[in-house]
């Protein structure tokens, strides 16, 4: 990257940083996805139960890889053998998780985190429940407001995820939300009736935290996941 866009990019990060800690919530600096695994072994501890939310960035660092080593009790969503009823005993477990493990779809530079979820077996834990929340994410996800986040869940994100799943959604074959920009009538929200098929049900904004400490943000200096 030419030196002077790595040096916007780092003052970004460094704002976002400093606006996630104001907000109650630990907050750090990977420089490359291969420093993640090494970073994360300093924060659990063996024996840990852990569960996870769906999430392409925890592949990528290795993140994944890591907590189905052993050395963890995980409590693990992707285990091929489960019935969907299982599946869902699963993600309940997720509430009494020591840490649960994920990532989010957008940071602002106000130090809020913004995430869109279908079934929201992902933010709920992430609200309540697990007694510490490590989110992972590229620096690619910050934006500077929550307009952006919006506007970046439905033009990539949003998309992406749904291609992923195999959904097949106006965004899939489009590439795009059918509502694309974010406006003062349909902020956060699809206009009702134009997307039945979609996985964007619930938006959540996560802010000042009453817990200090319970959320940690990895932020990585490269782009990773959706």
């Amino acid at each position: 990257m030419d030196a002077n866009r790595n040096k916007i990019k780092e003052m970004s990060i460094a704002r976002t940083l400093a606006t996630l800690r104001k907000n109650n919530m630990e907050a750090a600096f990977v420089p490359t996805a291969q420093d993640v695994v090494p970073l994360l072994m300093t924060m659990l501890e063996e024996g840990n139960s852990i569960a996870l939310g769906g999430s392409v960035t925890l592949v990528e660092t290795g993140a994944l890889k890591h907590v189905k080593s052993g050395a963890y009790r995980l409590i693990d969503r992707y285990e091929a053998s489960l019935t969907p009823e299982q599946r869902i005993e699963r993600y309940k477990e997720a509430f009494s998780a020591d840490v649960f493990l994920t990532s989010v779809n957008a940071i602002t530079e106000h130090g809020e985190l913004y995430l869109v979820d279908g079934t929201s077996n992902r933010v709920a834990p992430m609200l309540f429940g697990p007694k510490k929340v490590i989110i992972i994410a590229g620096w690619q996800k910050i934006v500077p407001s929550l307009r952006e986040a919006v506007d970046r869940v439905k033009q990539i994100a949003g998309p992406a995820n749904a291609m992923r799943l195999s959904k097949d959604t106006p965004c899939v074959r489009s590439g795009k939300c059918i509502a694309p920009h974010c406006d003062d009538r349909n902020l956060m929200a699809i206009p009702t009736g134009t997307c039945d098929t979609g996985i964007c049900s619930n938006m959540v904004v996560m802010g000042h935290q009453t817990i200090p400490g319970r959320i940690s943000v990895l932020i990585v200096g490269e782009e990773l996941g959706y």
